[in-house]
């Protein structure tokens, strides 16, 4: 009875956190059980996870500008331009790819800068100026492939971005026809994870601060990690682990840091929980605007990179709607539309959620009017969900 009383009273209190992985879990179980195990294959989740890079990657850097109560519209065309313009330079001005991704990525961080002048510097709600730039990138991917259309990728390197995955140990006859670095990878993983949860409870209680109660603690950690090792048993059975998925890994881990760990963390939070406090207590409010929509334009960039390389080509079309779904996926994982509130890890989450619901529906040939439908249900949602837990916190 003590450990359901301490299971209730930790859900409580932390349902915002965990609501989301509830919802992922629902929802995978759902889609396994109606596809007939399709939507859990190896295969499937391979692809899942690879589709989902270009938006969790656009989530993360959104899940920042949203906690500094702003919005940013114009990265989905951002995105598909910045894509094209590392096509064109592939294909037709002759660029290594260890020279067009550091300019695409620089190329981002400009736009970023671009559109946080206008709101820093001009006071232009920052609404109106993403508009501004979605209107602009937009005609400019139909600019710049106006006489080619599609631009084909030649490129191996940058192609296997989007489609290549690390490369295994040799054959040694153990578990033949497995990806065994992946399950390599997934051990550390664990052990890693298990190290730093048991670290970061010592350093809690060595500050007095609350710590969950170990019957609960050890369940976290059996339930992450059976998480973890059933993933990467699954990804093994395909071809491993993507190079797409550890880009996005990555990404999420150096945010993940920064918003946690360092004091610019500190203060992106304190200037979305209170502008004016923040500004009193010394936090240049304008700076931190210019970091977030700097990182933002970087992220935009290189999700433009993941999406070219995945399509080993730069299309008219990119970056349509790829704003809605990255917007979606942040307040999907838990950010708060009030700001102030929202991690990085709940963004990539998020991610999930949202092209899980598209993966499952195209698996059951539910036609696209009703994806949307459903969709759109599952955001209004999210933010019903934040409103809810905020107004009981109060």
């Amino acid at each position: 009875m003590t450990f359901i009383k301490d299971l209730q009273k930790v859900l409580q209190q932390n349902i915002r956190e965990y609501g989301m992985y509830i919802a992922l879990f629902v929802i995978m179980a759902i889609f396994t059980v109606t596809t007939n195990g399709i939507f859990i294959s190896s295969r499937n989740i391979v692809n899942l996870l690879n589709q989902t890079g270009y938006i969790a990657v656009l989530a993360v850097g959104m899940t920042l500008v949203i906690v500094i109560r702003h919005i940013d519209l114009s990265v989905g065309f951002l995105a598909g331009f910045l894509g094209a313009v590392a096509a064109i330079a592939m294909a037709f001005w002759k660029w290594p790819v260890y020279v067009v991704m550091p300019v695409v990525l620089g190329l981002g961080v400009v736009a970023g800068l671009a559109t946080a002048s206008l709101i820093a510097q001009l006071g232009i709600p920052s609404f109106v100026a993403s508009l501004a730039g979605w209107l602009i990138y937009r005609g400019a991917i139909l600019l710049v492939t106006m006489g080619t259309g599609t631009i084909i990728i030649p490129d191996p390197v940058f192609n296997a971005i989007g489609n290549g995955f690390i490369p295994d140990i040799p054959e040694i006859g153990i578990l033949p026809g497995v990806h065994k670095l992946t399950l390599i990878i997934g051990f550390l993983a664990i052990i890693l994870f298990i190290a730093g949860a048991f670290n970061d409870r010592k350093k809690k209680k060595v500050y007095k601060f609350e710590v969950l109660p170990l019957n609960i603690f050890i369940l976290k950690l059996v339930t992450i990690s059976g998480v973890i090792g059933y993933i990467t048993w699954v990804l093994s059975g395909y071809r491993g682990i993507s190079w797409t998925l550890v880009v996005v890994l990555v990404v999420v881990a150096i945010y993940d840091f920064i918003t946690s760990k360092t004091v610019l963390g500190r203060h992106i939070y304190a200037v979305g929980g209170n502008p004016e406090a923040a500004e009193l207590s010394g936090i240049s409010v304008k700076k931190m605007v210019y970091v977030v929509f700097g990182s933002m334009g970087m992220l935009s960039a290189l999700s433009g990179i993941l999406f070219a390389s995945r399509l080993q080509s730069a299309t008219t079309t990119a970056g349509t709607l790829f704003e809605l779904d990255a917007i979606a996926a942040a307040y999907v994982g838990g950010v708060s539309a009030a700001g102030g509130v929202g991690k990085v890890v709940g963004s990539l989450i998020g991610a999930l959620v949202m092209m899980s619901l598209t993966s499952g529906m195209n698996l059951m040939s539910i036609d696209i009017s009703l994806q949307y439908i459903v969709r759109g249900a599952v955001l209004a949602a999210a933010v019903i969900f934040d409103v809810a837990t905020r107004n009981r916190a109060k």
